[in-house]
């Protein structure tokens, strides 16, 4: 008999052992928290906002880089493209978008002015092609 005091007197430690309802609910609470702060700090998740604006930042720059290699072609075509080139060398870092603009390499076909991104752009390749 003593045993089966013993066995109730486990199964009674047991029970009072298993978490209550609402343990368990701040359990899983808890745990839902620390899954979104780390999804959002360490894993990469973004809100809906913030992904559209990096799909619009992309497609920016990606336009951008398309129209700067058309630069670069209207910028081959110039007949004086050794002289410019060296002009442009010699230029301040901060003028150089405006001396693109100023040549017409960075005006797109059917434009009426340069786009100042492209410009820059434009000359940042110009500079890298020349060393």
């Amino acid at each position: 008999m003593a045993q089966n005091k013993e066995k109730a007197s486990s199964g009674k430690r047991l029970s009072k052992a298993q978490p209550s309802l609402k343990v368990l609910i701040w359990s899983c609470v808890a745990c839902i928290v620390l899954t979104i702060i780390i999804g959002f700090t360490l894993g990469g998740w973004v809100t809906g906002g913030t992904a559209q604006n990096m799909a619009e930042e992309s497609a920016e720059k990606a336009v951008v880089d398309r129209l700067a290699a058309i630069c670069i072609v209207q910028f081959k075509q110039d007949p004086e493209k050794d002289k410019k080139l060296e002009e442009l060398k010699k230029t301040d870092s901060w003028e150089r978008r405006d001396y693109v603009k100023k040549q017409g390499w960075a005006t797109m076909p059917g434009e009426k002015e340069a786009d100042s991104e492209v410009a820059e752009e434009c000359a940042k390749l110009l500079m890298q092609s020349s060393h």
